[in-house]
């Protein structure tokens, strides 16, 4: 909650810093009595602090404000692109992230091979495009060269009039390049990590053991990989977060109205209380995501659960 708070604040200040107000984005055709009393309306005449001070108690509340740029509660409109934004991340997570990291796994057991470095290559290319970059080659590649899917939005022209089971599968459609963006980022960017975790830990003493001991090779790699997956979840966890507010380009590229491209619109048109909605919905899902990977890596190693007090030392991994 402090970090929310911190958070929101933060974006709070530097929007305030910056010249003009929402009501100077109106335009020029607004004359100037009209804008004062727009100002005084939404309180923006006000001193900062004191602006601070009403946002924070009405925030508290639960009460996020006006859309200046939308005319209508600034909250209404971060829960309309929210679920767009759901439908477009999850899936990208689901693919991504599992198979990033399963990916990296069988890099770290063969690393230094030729297929190793063919995979590190290519991962390492994927990573380094810009997300536009990597919609505009998906997009020449299946849109143009090969037109088998659709180039943008959510859903077809013809969407409103097809059968249930069609209008599911031309969701479908529309969803396939962009979640495939993120799936391809999040998945180069974990396999990475994933790789050097796995390295890591099958250099330490307990593999040894363990292959001393006659496990089989594929008990001894599950063990290794349990224990490289502390870093590999710290990872995970910046990532939810960070798909939800950070595909903006995604969103441009496909024309899918997100919240990446909200909180965009916002900042243009100095929206002070969608940016600070959005920020924080932000700082409330890094806080649900970094509890949930806290959880994760409790199950992943049993030591960070159960401490021997007795002894001042923890449990082992195996």
């Amino acid at each position: 909650m402090v970090a929310t708070l911190a958070a929101a604040t933060f974006a709070f200040l530097c929007i305030q810093l910056a010249p003009g107000d929402p009501i100077t984005a109106l335009g020029e055709g607004v004359p100037e009595g009209v804008r004062e009393r727009l100002r005084a309306v939404y309180g923006y005449d006000a001193p900062m602090a004191v602006q601070f001070l009403r946002w924070l108690s009405a925030t508290a509340q639960g009460d996020f404000g006006w859309s200046t740029a939308q005319n209508r509660p600034a909250l209404d409109v971060v829960l309309d692109a929210l679920p767009n934004t759901l439908w477009l991340v999850v899936p990208g997570l689901i693919v991504g992230v599992p198979g990033g990291m399963l990916l990296g796994a069988w890099q770290g057991i063969h690393a230094r091979r030729a297929r190793d470095r063919v995979v590190s290559v290519a991962t390492f290319v994927v990573y380094a495009l810009p997300e536009f970059a990597l919609g505009l080659v998906l997009l020449l590649l299946f849109s143009v060269w090969w037109p088998v899917l659709p180039s943008g939005g959510m859903t077809s022209d013809l969407h409103a009039y097809l059968s249930p089971t069609q209008q599911f599968v031309d969701r479908l459609r529309h969803l396939v390049l962009p979640s495939l963006v993120i799936a391809l980022l999040d998945g180069a960017l974990l396999a990475r990590y994933q790789r050097q975790s796995m390295r890591d830990a099958l250099d330490q003493p307990f593999v040894q053991v363990a292959r001393g001991s006659g496990l089989s090779r594929s008990r001894v790699h599950w063990r290794a990989w349990r224990a490289s997956l502390l870093p590999v979840l710290t990872v995970v966890g910046l990532l939810v977060p960070m798909n939800l507010l950070g595909v903006v380009f995604v969103e441009q590229t496909f024309g899918w109205p997100g919240l990446g491209l909200t909180l965009f619109g916002a900042i243009n048109a100095r929206d002070y209380a969608v940016v600070a909605a959005c920020v924080v919905l932000q700082g409330v899902t890094i806080a649900l995501s970094t509890t949930a990977v806290d959880l994760l890596r409790e199950a992943a190693d049993p030591r960070l659960r159960r401490t021997d007090h007795r002894h001042g030392t923890v449990g082992g991994v195996l």
